[in-house]
């Protein structure tokens, strides 16, 4: 894999996002419907004013290409950024609802799979073909799943409904890289602020007072909403699938650690075979590049 600038953001960005649960679990008290809410609105300002004082070129830019496209162009363009966003606010929910009350575990899962689902799922809507090494790498990820659903059920339910999301995300995002990648991050999280809005009086809790949730909620927004995400966005500019499902592990691995050492969750017997045959599925699906094949 080459090091370039491509591959240093994708590394950061799931790097940055494997800590997420530190930040994340000191909130378990508070709904996660309130931490989503205040997650994407207060993101969403914060974008809005580094875009519009200080990236007001970048805008005009944008327009100028948008304008240059016909209508089904301009259609498509609408169509991938606005799914985006509804994936992203879908995602965010279930993760935060997963660190907080179900487990750092299944949240780890998620991402340790998503890769996997990422390629399958690119396989039959974007037709890109899989060797069969990939297709066995895809058997042992069911096996692991039948394992792992055996007395967690719902764990592996939120992991795969997890990972499919963001998977479903990934795939829109390759297709919409016409833009500058700062403003499409703002344009999707103002969708996901008009989407969220309208459930937000009927739904908020009581406003939160204690200065450690406002702490924490702008490490949330700016250390792990703001940056990763860009810096997710610009790597799909320059790298292929394949690189980013490898460095994808990086989050779930260290998502996983923290569970067992820090969180000291619980793993049974059955559960570790599961994992094992992930990792040896991981393995499996990244032949090529382990063996550096062409």
């Amino acid at each position: 894999m080459q090091i370039n600038k491509y591959f240093l953001s994708a590394f950061s960005a799931f790097f940055i996002w494997g800590f997420f649960s530190l930040a994340l679990k000191p909130l378990h008290d508070y709904p996660s419907l309130d931490i989503l809410f205040y997650r994407v609105f207060y993101a969403t300002v914060l974008l809005l004013v580094i875009n519009l004082f200080f990236r007001k070129e970048k805008i005009k830019a944008d327009l100028k290409v948008y304008n240059s496209f016909d209508k089904k162009e301009k259609t498509k363009i609408i169509s991938l950024t606005v799914l985006g966003g509804f994936l992203l606010v879908f995602n965010w929910f279930l993760f935060i609802y997963c660190i907080n009350h179900v487990s750092v575990q299944s949240a780890s899962l998620a991402y340790l799979i998503c890769p996997i689902i990422t390629t399958v799922l690119a396989y039959f809507i974007l037709k890109e073909q899989l060797s069969k090494w990939q297709w066995l790498a895809v058997f042992l990820f069911v096996i692991s799943c039948a394992i792992l659903s055996y007395g967690h059920v719902k764990d592996l339910m939120y992991s795969l409904v997890i990972a499919t999301t963001f998977a479903l995300y990934l795939i829109s995002q390759r297709k919409n890289n016409q833009f500058d990648r700062f403003v499409i991050l703002t344009v999707q999280l103002v969708i996901a602020s008009i989407v969220l809005l309208p459930f937000f009086p009927s739904y908020k809790g009581e406003t939160p007072e204690d200065s450690l949730f406002w702490v924490l909620l702008t490490l949330i927004v700016v250390l792990f909403t703001i940056i990763p995400l860009f810096l997710n966005l610009y790597a799909l500019k320059g790298m292929d699938s394949a690189t980013v499902g490898v460095l994808m592990y990086t989050n779930p691995l260290i998502n996983f650690f923290l569970a067992l050492f820090y969180f000291k969750e619980e793993i049974n017997f059955g559960q570790m075979i599961a994992y094992a045959i992930i990792l040896l599925a991981i393995v499996v699906f990244n032949e090529k590049l382990i063996l550096k094949r062409n």
